[in-house]
């Protein structure tokens, strides 16, 4: 062992030994923590059986005060006081007064579940009444309500000729008559009041109320389920008033020995605890017997989970220990190798790792900066690149601008102004190095002035002697603007001319209004130099000034090609903004002769058609209609017509693209839909599988059905399984626990909970009101 741990470097061992330390004191920790689970544990899993028996309690008790409540209300019914006080009508038997009672009777059963069997017995007419029907010999009701072990002359003489004053008699069997030739034993216990209230010697009523023993039974009947053990309720004097789970002669044995305690908890045989509750109220004794080790199943949980999670984490710990100590080692051990490798150490005792790699790090942050600095260099050459795609067009939407713009950290605030050409004159043949150097020169020097007069101009090398720019302008008026840049960049030829010799020419655009504009712009710049290189103008020349010369149509490839574009990428705005432009300089700024505009229409026509192309795919009946659209248009058209047939076809192909694209999306979420209502069953049906499926991202998928539906993607795949667990509800008898795996739900209480969620109401009440 001390061999193998003398292989590992020192560092290596250091860190280990640091990771060992720092992870044996959450075990401590947690051993102490363990302890203290436990025993709270053992005295939560008491306090809870405590309350759940006191739940018991208190409902069974509330129920027979509103069984009393019932007596008291009876003793107050007009109706039953005439039958009980009243002399006899003519009708011997009262059929109305007796029915009408037995009617209003009916509706009590359905308010408490105590009251589903109570009898109201009237010497008076000899009758019993009960909320089902009128038996008017009491004879035929013990008949069908028959107490075991007494006769029919005992019964009446002691339940219904005896007065009684809230009076339980204990757990009975009653012999009920289900049909004809059927009976069955119910285990009750009755609840037995006389009327009036204070009647002590011969009463004018009898009220009794058979309590089932399963309807009391039940409110302690999870104490039997969840633990395997036994509920136990007596009377004061010892009387069972019902049992569950425990043996009648042992039932009999507890009631006898139970204390007075208001709360107790005492070990009995068989490792089982006794938790015996007294009530103030009619003196009952609530009783359960529960196995001490289903008391601490909590606690054995506890303690496997706490010995199970200990050992795997200290497994881990170590293994991370020994994982982190090598990745974290390993790299310093390395780096050390490679400095050693190529620095030579004196030799001798070495020094430590840490002060041999602090005696060497500033050599690699200088060169670092080194490499920061060249990359930095580089910038200019990406700018140089934005700009010269900003002067072609080569931008048709705004997003698309802003993101290369923010990489090469140029800002676009500003997106009015004009572009120009400059023109260095005298280098038109470069046949010497001398020369080429002397151009060169001459072109740092009107950049730097440029860049004096006005910062935020951009700029870019445009063949050998020329320079293009951008002169965004400032929030001034654009017209006041222009002139303004105009007289200054014709003061900083004169400035270049005085101060250097150096004689230029511009040639600027008309002014744009939005970025996705600088090409035309520059386009027109180019004209104005080729006006002025052909006149030999050594000064600035405006683009509107070559309009007075020019009787060609204007209608150059660049306009051409941005015109299609912008149409097939759906960009409306951008493609009526173009083709303003080319009649605004066709038809307002020049003079054309009518061969001339009937060539500019017919290239526009052109131009129109292209986009008709079978490579671009149209319906067909779109298709046919754009056709007719297109040779609808007519050269001897007037140009308000001309102009408003160009708009309208421009719109509806926009519209059309983007119907389609739209069409697509509408696809893929119906494709989306369908694949969910059919695996809607599969528990691991996700957003990742469903992605899976469509061979798209989930960032992709989510946000397309968001737009198209409203609806959150997982929203809907809960809703359709919601949906079918409805139908299977309504429609089935399979359990909730079956309906739920058969509808995605790992459990049926995720089940329940998004049932509830979305329905407003749990599973099984669901079922009950559906039907």
């Amino acid at each position: 062992m001390k061999l193998l741990w003398s292989k590992f470097s020192p560092m290596f061992r250091r860190f280990l030994i640091s990771y060992v330390i720092i992870l044996m004191i959450p075990q401590i920790a947690g051993y102490a923590s363990y302890r203290a689970s436990i025993e709270a544990a053992r005295a939560s899993s008491i306090e809870n059986s405590l309350k759940s028996l006191n739940l018991g309690k208190e409902i069974i008790e509330r129920n027979l005060l509103q069984v009393e409540a019932f007596t008291r209300q009876l003793a107050i019914n007009q109706d039953l006081y005439r039958l009980i006080a009243d002399p006899k009508p003519l009708d011997t038997y009262n059929v109305y007064g007796i029915g009408k009672m037995q009617r209003s009777l009916s509706m009590y059963s359905s308010t408490n579940e105590y009251l589903s069997h109570f009898f109201i017995y009237i010497p008076n007419y000899n009758v019993i009444i009960t909320p089902n029907t009128v038996y008017y010999r009491p004879e035929h009701y013990y008949a069908a309500n028959a107490m075991e072990g007494m006769t029919f002359e005992q019964w009446s003489e002691h339940i219904l000729k005896k007065p009684h004053f809230n009076e339980i008699i204990p757990l009975q069997n009653y012999k009920r008559e289900i049909s004809s030739n059927l009976r069955t034993t119910a285990p009750a216990i009755t609840f037995l009041q006389s009327l009036p209230l204070n009647s002590f010697n011969k009463p004018q009523a009898t009220i009794g109320v058979l309590i089932d023993e399963d309807e009391m039974a039940s409110l302690t009947q999870h104490i039997v389920d969840q633990y395997g053990g036994w509920t136990l309720v007596s009377d004061a004097s010892g009387e069972i008033i019902f049992s569950r789970g425990i043996d009648e002669r042992e039932a009999q044995r507890l009631a006898q020995n139970v204390g007075d305690d208001s709360n107790e908890v005492q070990p009995i045989e068989d490792g089982r605890l006794l938790i015996s509750i007294h009530s103030d109220r009619n003196g009952w004794s609530y009783m359960a017997g529960i196995p001490e080790k289903a008391l601490m199943t909590n606690a054995d949980q506890i303690k496997k989970v706490t010995l199970v999670f200990t050992l795997a984490t200290l497994m881990l710990g170590l293994g991370f220990g020994l994982i982190l100590a090598y990745r974290n080692s390993a790299p310093i051990y390395k780096l050390l190798s490679a400095f050693r490798g190529q620095v030579s150490e004196p030799s001798g005792k070495r020094r430590n790792e840490y002060d041999f790699l602090a005696s060497h790090i500033h050599h690699l942050i200088a060169n670092n900066q080194s490499l920061e600095n060249a990359l930095n260099e580089q910038i200019p050459l990406l700018r140089d690149g934005f700009i010269k795609r900003l002067l072609t067009g080569e931008f048709y939407t705004t997003r698309e601008l802003e993101a290369i713009s923010s990489q090469t950290q140029l800002s676009i605030e500003n997106s009015q102004g004009i572009t120009g050409l400059l023109k260095v004159n005298g280098y038109a043949s470069l046949d010497s190095e001398e020369t080429i150097q002397e151009l060169g020169v001459a072109k740092l020097i009107i950049r730097q002035t440029m860049t004096e007069w006005n910062a935020d101009v951009l700029m870019t090398d445009w063949g050998t002697d020329q320079i293009a720019f951008i002169c965004p302008v400032t929030d001034m008026p654009l017209d006041t603007a222009i002139l303004h840049c105009e007289s200054e960049l014709s003061r900083l030829t004169e400035l270049i001319y005085t101060e250097y010799r150096i004689s230029t020419t511009i040639g600027t655009g008309a002014a744009y209004e939005v970025w996705n504009d600088v090409g035309r712009s520059f386009d027109e710049a180019k004209q104005a130099m080729e006006y002025a290189i052909h006149m030999g103008v050594d000064e600035l020349v405006r683009f509107e000034d070559t309009l007075k010369e020019n009787e060609m149509y204007y209608y150059p490839i660049e306009s051409e090609q941005r015109l299609l574009n912008t149409i097939k990428a759906g960009e409306m705005e951008e493609a009526l903004r173009i083709l303003d432009q080319l009649f605004v300089r066709n038809f307002e700024e020049r003079e054309l002769s009518y061969e001339m505009a009937q060539q500019f229409v017919m290239e526009l026509k052109g131009t129109y058609l292209k986009l008709d192309e079978p490579k671009i795919k149209h319906d067909d009946s779109f298709a046919e209609e754009y056709k007719n659209g297109v040779a609808s248009i007519q050269i001897t058209d007037s140009i308000a017509a001309l102009r408003g047939k160009f708009k309208r076809l421009t719109e509806d192909i926009c519209k059309e693209v983007l119907r389609k694209r739209s069409s697509t999306h509408a696809d893929t979420v119906q494709e989306i839909t369908c694949y969910i209502e059919n695996h809607y069953g599969d528990a691991n049906l996700t957003i990742c599988r469903i992605s899976e499926h469509m061979g798209k991202s989930e960032k992709f998928i989510s946000q397309l059905f968001k737009e198209h539906t409203g609806e959150n993607l997982s929203d809907y795949v809960e809703r359709v399984r919601i949906n079918a667990a409805s139908g299977l509800l309504r429609e089935s008898d399979q359990t909730i626990d079956e309906i739920a795996l058969s509808t995605g739900y790992n459990s049926a209480h995720s089940f329940r909970r998004a049932f509830k969620r979305v329905r407003g109401i749990s599973p099984s009440v669901f079922r009950k009101m559906d039907n």
